[in-house]
Parts: C-alpha cells; structure tokens; sequence
C-alpha cells in the first residue's frame, strides 16, 4: 500500500470550513461508546475510531484505518439516544457539524446513524483529527441508499 492515499492524514480544524474537511473524512467511521472519553477539567473531548479511507475507495482501494479526533476548548457534552452504559455498542458516525451561537462559540454536533448524537459546547472551534495506526481492508464500502 504505498500510494498517496495510505498516507496519514493529520487535520487542524479551527472554523466551520476547516470541520466539514474533518467531517468528510470521518464519514462512516467506526466506533465503540467506550472509545470516547469527556474530560472536563482539560476541557477535552477525544474519540478513536476506524475510518472508512474515502480517498483511497476513489483508487478502487477498501480500507480502515484508526484515528483519533479531539475537541478543546469544550465547556459541556450532551447526549441523545445513547445508552453511556452499554459501552460496547457500536456506532457509525455520519456527520460532524457546527452551530454558531455567540461566535466563536457553538456547538458541534456529532451525528450517529440511527438518530444518535453527540453534542460539544465550545468557546470556539479547536479540534485536530489524526491517523494513528496501520492500514487494513475494509470488508465493504458504505452505502447509503436514497430513501
């Protein structure tokens, strides 16, 4: 795998712009309830997850790799259809989005499949996404039918 795609990718997102970028690659990532932590006292929110290589799938490539997504500056987390006690369930994130209240600050939502969601409240958009580990195939690319 040594084309450009499999390359790591290391992003900085410091507005709207910057997170859809973020938001883009992270479609159809992976994830576990258990591979997010809210660390208020660092006023960080921080996730891992096995994104689905959207880059390489336009190379004919199907592949996974891990990543990590971070927020600072966050002052509350929110929840909606989550279960924070079954840690093992497994998400599939769609979107990450902004939401300007009294700019710079927002709220970044973090959109699962079946209506699930994560709220951020932050002073401003601070947030770095990057690859961290190996690359393997992945056994599918995501779909998303027209409905």
């Amino acid at each position: 795998m040594s084309d450009a795609a499999a390359d790591p990718l290391k992003l900085l997102a410091l507005d709207a712009d910057d997170l859809g970028v973020v938001s883009a690659h992270l479609q159809d990532a992976v994830l576990k309830i258990a591979d997010m932590v809210y660390l208020p006292k660092e006023h960080r929110f921080a996730l891992a997850a096995r994104r689905f290589d959207w880059e390489g799938a336009e190379q004919g490539h199907r592949r996974r790799r891990l990543a990590a997504l971070h927020f600072d500056r966050v002052l509350g987390v929110r929840s909606s259809n989550l279960d924070k006690n079954d840690a093992e369930r497994v998400l599939n994130l769609l979107a990450v989005t902004f939401e300007a209240t009294q700019e710079p600050a927002g709220e970044v939502t973090l959109h699962f499949s079946e209506g699930a969601a994560i709220r951020l409240v932050v002073e401003c958009i601070e947030s770095q996404m990057k690859d961290l580990g190996p690359v393997w195939e992945a056994v599918a690319t995501p779909d998303h039918p027209e409905s």
